[in-house]
């Protein structure tokens, strides 16, 4: 069969050095009990390492001839090719309802929606691997403090730890992308309920990060009105990329509070 051609739509670069691609395939070593789900397998070239691992393996592929050329290549995995578009995907009974890792090259243009969805399975993927754009993997492990935090590193690190693997050159891909890639692995770690509104959560984390310039006595008004009286509390002095993880459970609660008082937050010292 010709080979496939990447197709730029897609977002796809499809990873040419097998030293690598094996390398991101061990990374699902750490839950060697657990069945495997590969988004975006292409031609197979991380698949060809995950198959003699002897686990249980699906893989999600949405281009037709990627599909094809799989079925032909691989005629182990006829029953476990899944064509579909894994961000419409239901993933409840994918494994008959049990837990499964989550691996993958992935797209870089959905790469944040595929994490976003992973938190939405969360009690299903206690583990996720695999390679995405660097600045992405950077945002995902970024510490408070520092200037790549925001969202996606706070939503996630709520539930998972996060290991920063190794940086993957553009120039094993073909076509080459413009940016540098890395191979990230996500462990859920033991929290079971953030002791907070998790919805709530959410819109406090992405409502302060869309003004992560200003300090969250503007960044939060979007939620609590332009009246809050915050001027005494030193928590309200912060951008958002100073908080942790727990600050943004407190703050939610404080939040929460407030708006079922239908008053601003009162304003005690958070220090």
């Amino acid at each position: 069969m010709k080979s496939v051609k990447p197709k730029k739509f897609l977002g796809q670069h499809f990873l040419k050095d097998l030293t690598v691609a094996k390398a991101i395939a061990d990374t699902v070593d750490t839950h060697p009990e657990l069945p495997i789900l590969e988004v975006g397998p292409g031609t197979g070239v991380l698949t060809q390492f995950l198959l003699p691992k002897e686990r249980w393996l699906k893989v999600v592929e949405v281009d037709f001839e990627s599909v094809a050329y799989l079925r032909e290549n691989y005629p182990q995995l006829e029953e476990e090719i899944i064509e579909d578009d894994f961000l419409k995907m239901h993933l409840d009974r994918l494994f008959g309802g049990k837990p499964f890792v989550l691996t993958g090259n992935y797209p870089y243009n959905i790469s944040s929606q595929i994490f976003f969805k992973m938190l939405d399975y969360k009690d299903l993927i206690p583990c996720c691997t695999g390679m995405i754009q660097k600045e992405v993997a950077e945002r995902i492990a970024a510490k408070p403090g520092n200037k790549t935090y925001g969202i996606l590193s706070i939503l996630i690190q709520a539930w998972y730890r996060v290991e920063y693997l190794f940086t993957v050159s553009e120039q094993v891909f073909n076509p080459p992308p413009k940016v540098k890639s890395a191979v990230i692995r996500m462990t859920r770690n033991e929290t079971q309920e953030l002791g907070c509104n998790e919805k709530l959560f959410k819109q406090v984390v992405k409502t302060t990060f869309n003004q992560r310039r200003k300090t969250l006595r503007n960044s939060i008004k979007p939620i609590l009105g332009k009246e809050c009286p915050l001027t005494a509390d030193a928590l309200f002095n912060k951008r958002p990329e100073q908080l942790s993880v727990q600050d943004f459970i407190d703050l939610t609660n404080r939040v929460e509070e407030a708006l079922k008082n239908g008053i601003s937050l009162t304003t005690t010292d958070s220090e």
